[in-house]
């Protein structure tokens, strides 16, 4: 057994009690209560809608590397818990230093659904990081977001929904300013593919994904969840529909390539999730599922290569084409669709388009500075940063009676 390894045994337990004893000093001091009125938190049947994506969805859905199962649904379980803690102690921070008409906004118990920022971040560097660098990344990233829509709610007006759903965008941009910090695995390892029966798995996630996604998109809708869900179904039903058609044209055999289909099926959900409460016609909540589905399958067809060569960044899961680049396409139609609806107020209108398309353009740009900054720290030795020879190699991290493995 290699030092590294025997480093690694020891830091991660150590972590998680600091870490853990820490909360609960700073629950204590803050005294974050577990308050029952109706702004106080989302109802049952949405909290486990969304509890259900996140360990149920995304754990199976980032199972498709061949030898990286075990990793990919437990740290992902590890980074929720953590990542759930620390938003409700941030959040209880805010709530405890705001002023009561923020305060009364972000009482809202969304902790959950911030941490899917975190989630989508470890899909980028997916199979490359150790627990150590993830926990880090988890706290960074939650306390980032925190303070992204703090200001996005704060000074640039934007409502509470709006600024939650900048999650998809910043999860996928600062994955990627991580991943940019990571060595890129060697192109001609096995490792880095899947199975049939890893992609089935990830398959099942996405379906996870996909059922609940409504619940996501509508659960910050105060008066329009109905409309939110119907919109996002619409949305994820076209998305799913145009990722089929765009698999078969797209592939030489005029097969359909699992890959194509576990992520563009996906990609409408995300594109709407800013306008789902918003949108009056369905048939537009199917053009944004159509347009994202697009995007997704021949972004990925046609601009991996860039990413790989010019920019050499190598995003394991895809995150900037599942989540990345339907997010904009969400942020600039919600936008085009507020204009449209207000054409004749323009005095206020340019005002709102400025704020919002600014809002989206500095989300962006905290996720970059913000996840470039995070991948330069968690690759100082103090990480015990993982060996290329051992990217997505669940036996590093995990115990196999069956096999009789050396480190």
């Amino acid at each position: 057994m290699s030092s590294n390894y025997r480093n690694f045994q020891n830091s991660v337990p150590l972590l998680i009690i600091i870490l853990e004893a820490a909360f609960i000093i700073l629950f204590y001091f803050f005294d974050i209560d577990n308050d029952d009125s109706p702004l106080s938190g989302i109802s049952y049947p949405a909290f486990q809608d969304v509890s259900h994506m996140m360990i149920f969805g995304f754990g199976f859905y980032l199972t498709f590397l061949k030898r990286y199962g075990f990793s990919s649904t437990g740290f992902n379980l590890l980074i929720i818990v953590i990542g759930v803690q620390c938003s409700m102690l941030i959040e209880g921070v805010l709530v405890s230093f705001l002023p009561n008409k923020i305060e009364d906004r972000l009482k809202r118990r969304t902790a959950v659904v911030s941490t899917t920022a975190v989630v989508i971040s470890s899909a980028a560097v997916l199979g490359k990081t150790n627990p150590v660098q993830l926990i880090v990344m988890t706290v960074v990233e939650v306390m980032v977001f925190w303070m992204n829509r703090w200001i996005n709610t704060k000074f640039l007006q934007n409502p509470d929904n709006i600024s939650m759903m900048h999650v998809h965008l910043f999860g996928a941009y600062f994955g990627l300013a991580v991943s940019s910090r990571f060595s890129e695995p060697s192109p001609r390892s096995e490792k880095n593919g899947s199975t049939p029966k890893s992609d089935l798995l990830s398959m099942l996630g996405t379906l996870f994904l996909w059922v609940f996604w409504p619940s996501f998109n509508s659960v910050l809708a105060a008066d329009s969840k109905g409309k939110a869900i119907y919109n996002t179904y619409f949305a994820l039903a076209v998305s799913a529909v145009t990722a089929f058609v765009l698999s078969v044209l797209t592939t030489k055999d005029g097969k359909f390539r699992m890959s194509h289909i576990r992520s563009a099926v996906l990609a409408g959900g995300v594109a709407v999730g800013y306008a789902a409460h918003s949108i009056e016609y369905p048939w537009i909540a199917m053009i944004l599922g159509l347009l994202a589905s697009v995007i997704t399958i021949l972004g990925s067809y046609c601009l991996q290569r860039c990413f790989h060569a010019t920019l050499e960044i190598h995003d394991s899961s895809g995150v900037h084409f599942t989540f990345g680049l339907p997010a904009v396409l969400g942020a600039v139609a919600q936008v085009i669709l507020f204009v449209i609806k207000n054409w004749t107020n323009l005095p206020s209108l340019h005002f709102f388009v400025v704020i919002h398309i600014g809002a989206f353009c500095f989300t962006i740009s905290v996720a970059l500075v913000t996840g470039f900054i995070t991948g330069l720290i968690l690759n100082l030795k103090l990480f015990k940063t993982t060996p290329v020879s051992k990217y997505f190699e669940d036996q590093f991290y995990w115990e196999f009676p069956h096999l009789s493995v050396g480190f």
